[in-house]
C-alpha cells in the first residue's frame, strides 16, 4: 500500500535541503536517512533520504544527487510516498496509521451516525479528523481521548462524545444562552438583605 507521507516545501539554505511537511505520526521510520520514496509527480522521484535534522521546529531533508538550492527548489510541492505494509501495526495500542481510519463512520455513542473520515489533518497540537458529513458539510473532530472514546477496527467506526456546539453549533448558542439566563434568574432572585447570596450571585465565575 501507498501513502503520502510528506510534501516538500520550500528549499532551505544553499546546500540543496528542503522543509517538508510532515504527513505520518512516524517520520524517524518513514522518513529516515536512507528511506526511498516514490514522488508525486512520479517524474521527480523515486527520492532517497541523505540526511534529516529538525530546524526551529520544521523537518528539513536532503536527498542523494541534490546538492545546490536550484535543485532544491525544483522539488517544492512534491509528494513523498512509502510503500506500506497494510497488515502493519504501530508499536503503541492507542495509535493508529492514517490509513487504518480513514472511511472509519463515526458515530455517537447511541449509535447516531455523524459521517466518514475522509482525513487526518496533523497539527503542531494535536492531530484532526475531517469528517464528511451526509449533507456534504464537513467536521473538524479533534483526536484526543475526551471526544474520542473508542476506535474498532473491526467495526469500521470511531465513537466520540463531543461537547456542544462541536457537531452542531446551535448547541453551543442553546447553551449559551442558559447560561446567560441562568445568571440573570441567580442575580434577581435573590432576597432584599441576603448580602451572602447577593454578593455569591454577583461574583464572577472563576474569581474564589
Amino acid at each position: 500500500m501507498q501513502l503520502v507521507v510528506a510534501r516538500i516545501g520550500r528549499a532551505h539554505g544553499i546546500k540543496g535541503e528542503v522543509t517538508v511537511e510532515v504527513r505520518t505520526d512516524e517520520p524517524e521510520l518513514r522518513l529516515g536517512p536512507g528511506a526511498v520514496l516514490a514522488t508525486e509527480p512520479a517524474a521527480t522521484g523515486p527520492l532517497t533520504v541523505e540526511t534529516g535534522r529538525v530546524h526551529s521546529g520544521r523537518l528539513l531533508l536532503r536527498f542523494e544527487g541534490v546538492r545546490d538550492r536550484t535543485a532544491a527548489e525544483a522539488l517544492r510541492n512534491t509528494l513523498l510516498i512509502a510503500e506500506v505494509d497494510p497488515d502493519e501495526l504501530p508499536e503503541e495500542e492507542d495509535e493508529f496509521y492514517d490509513h487504518q481510519l480513514i472511511d472509519l463512520d463515526v458515530v455517537l455513542a447511541d449509535g447516531t451516525g455523524i459521517g466518514r473520515i475522509t482525513e487526518i489533518s496533523h497539527l503542531p497540537s494535536q492531530d484532526l479528523f475531517i469528517v464528511e458529513r451526509p449533507d456534504g458539510s464537513e467536521v473538524m473532530i479533534p483526536f484526543v481521548e475526551e471526544i474520542v472514546t473508542e476506535i474498532d477496527l473491526e467495526e469500521q467506526r470511531a465513537v466520540i462524545t463531543p461537547p456542544p456546539g462541536l457537531i452542531d453549533e446551535s448547541e453551543a448558542v442553546i447553551a449559551s444562552s442558559r447560561d446567560e439566563e441562568t445568571g440573570d434568574e441567580e442575580t434577581g432572585d435573590a432576597a432584599p438583605g441576603d448580602a451572602a447570596s447577593g454578593d455569591a450571585a454577583e461574583a464572577p465565575k472563576g474569581d474564589a
